[in-house]
């Protein structure tokens, strides 16, 4: 991304009273400065091209005067916001009283100084703040170096040198967990979820690790439960243990509730935990416990524009999946076109992971109602637009979806080519879902051609096979993002999706 693009993304994600920050703090005496005609320009400007920008500002100003217009302006708005944010995070603000006091000392002011330095420890230690707890530690045995241990008995000195030493360990052992945690969920996002034993293998190392460091651990801290919980819990989901899952989450979304004060600004964490309590919800269909959760979504206070966006989507998608799962597709799309210009207008913003959920899901509820172009443009924009998704195991799924809409539209040269492509990423077999090697093999002949008798032959042969996919613990991980058994089910005996997802609801055996 250039600069330019950059800088247009952080003007446009400004909410009011930052764009009011920014403003003031713009030299009174430079209105007529370049860097300040550049941000009225990108200000009225939401939905314009970097090259746009460019073509408006050369309008009135010199070309040699553009690239640094846009560094200027670029410090000024992070010096606004870094500003603003002291009196809205503890983050901001220790490190600010930190650089206070590092002022102090180079003033000769000591007194203040070692005063502001035990501040801040006092705080960083409230909000078990660990890493700013040491630099006011290690800046505190500096200056006392330097000044030759004033007013200091040894017994004292050692003191602080254990203290120090005591937040080291602090440290290493909350990293140890969040290290694990880290490589856990890279291995899910790259490798994909586990889709046979030999697969869950893979997953053991992290497992072994995370048990020995748990049981040697010497701390017991709000950051060394979170990481823990958030590790046990995802390998849970990602195993296919969904109600042991939730429980793990429940018992860190309890964390959270009594440790509020912690909370990170935006609240990453939280937002993961309350998530992850909302998928392991919808994946044993315990759709009315999710209204809760997704209440406390709506209550989530930020001061990002950003993570606020990434909140909306997670709540717009969770109302979204109880009306799909349940075949309600109309339902569904009357949500999706009610929310049409809100989080589809700023879906550049999301993270690729989210944009992806987002047009996949729609792409479905569409496919639902039989608007199939509606459902194909949904997953072009994924597809063609983001590229760097296709590494992903998650891209296999959309282009399943993909396969789906291709196949009502019946466009059977498109899905051959991109048949053979699918077929070749899932050569391992270790690694594919047996649904997707059914589904491939359905692609291959239109069912609308078959007789009745003989889609009746065809589903008693392929009937079993499908009982045994809806009961693997692995195949299930698939189907939680949509159960793709279910549309088998009605090309084959052409019933209508939705009344086969409705009949699953009631009668889940």
């Amino acid at each position: 991304m250039s600069k330019l693009s950059s800088l247009i993304v952080l003007i446009n994600s400004l909410s009011k009273s930052e764009r009011k920050k920014v403003s003031t703090t713009f030299n009174v005496n430079e209105n007529n400065a370049d860097y300040i005609h550049l941000y009225t320009i990108i200000s009225k400007s939401q939905d314009s091209t970097p090259e746009k920008i460019k073509e408006l500002f050369l309008k009135t100003h010199q070309e040699t005067t553009f690239n640094t217009s846009i560094n200027h302006l670029f410090e000024n708005i992070l010096f606004a916001l870094t500003q603003l944010r002291t009196n809205q995070d503890s983050y901001y603000s220790l490190f600010t009283i930190l650089m206070h006091a590092r002022v102090l000392h180079e003033k000769a002011i000591y007194h203040e100084c070692f005063q502001l330095l035990s501040k801040v420890q006092s705080e960083a230690i409230r909000l078990e703040n660990f890493s700013i707890l040491l630099i006011a530690q290690k800046m505190e045995l500096d200056y006392l170096l330097s000044l030759d241990f004033p007013d200091i008995t040894e017994q004292e000195l050692l003191s602080k040198q254990y203290r120090t030493n005591d937040t080291l360990k602090k440290i290493r052992e909350i990293n140890q967990h969040a290290f694990l945690y880290e490589l856990l969920k890279y291995r899910i996002l790259y490798r994909g979820t586990a889709r046979s034993d030999k697969q869950k293998q893979e997953f053991n190392d992290l497992v072994i690790s995370e048990m020995s460091i748990e049981s040697n651990s010497g701390y017991n801290n709000f950051e060394i439960t979170k990481n823990h919980l958030l590790f046990q819990s995802n390998y849970l989901m990602n195993m296919g243990d969904y109600k042991s899952a939730i429980n793990s989450f429940y018992e860190l979304n309890n964390a959270f509730e009594h440790n509020k004060h912690l909370l990170n600004n935006p609240p990453i964490f939280y937002l993961m935990t309350i998530e992850g309590i909302l998928e392991g919800l919808r994946s044993i269909k315990d759709y009315k416990e999710m209204n809760y959760f997704i209440s406390q979504l709506e209550n989530i206070e930020t001061s990002s524009n950003h993570f606020k966006l990434q909140i909306e989507c997670v709540i717009f998608l969770y109302t979204l999946f109880p009306l799909l799962d349940t075949g309600k597709f109309e339902e569904a799309k009357t949500l999706i076109e009610y929310d049409k210009h809100n989080i589809y207008g700023k879906s550049n913003l999301l993270i690729i992971y989210r944009k992806a959920q987002l047009f996949l899901y729609t792409a479905l509820t569409y496919l639902g109602t039989k608007e199939y172009s509606k459902a194909r443009k949904s997953l072009n924009q994924i597809l063609i637009a983001e590229r760097s998704l296709l590494s992903l195991p998650q891209c296999r799924t959309i282009r399943l979806a993909n396969l789906m809409v291709l196949y009502e539209l019946k466009e059977f040269d498109y899905i051959t080519f991109e048949g053979r492509s699918v077929r070749r990423e899932i050569q391992n077999k270790e690694k594919t879902y047996q649904t997707e090697l059914l589904m491939l093999k359905l692609f291959d002949k239109p069912l609308d051609v078959l007789s009745n008798k003989e889609r009746d032959v065809l589903w008693k042969k392929i009937e079993p096979e499908l009982k045994k996919i809806r009961n693997n613990k692995f195949e299930l991980q698939l189907l939680r993002i949509f159960d793709f058994t279910a549309w088998i089910e009605s090309k084959i005996r052409n019933i209508p999706l939705e009344q086969i997802l409705r009949d699953k609801i009631s009668n889940p055996k």
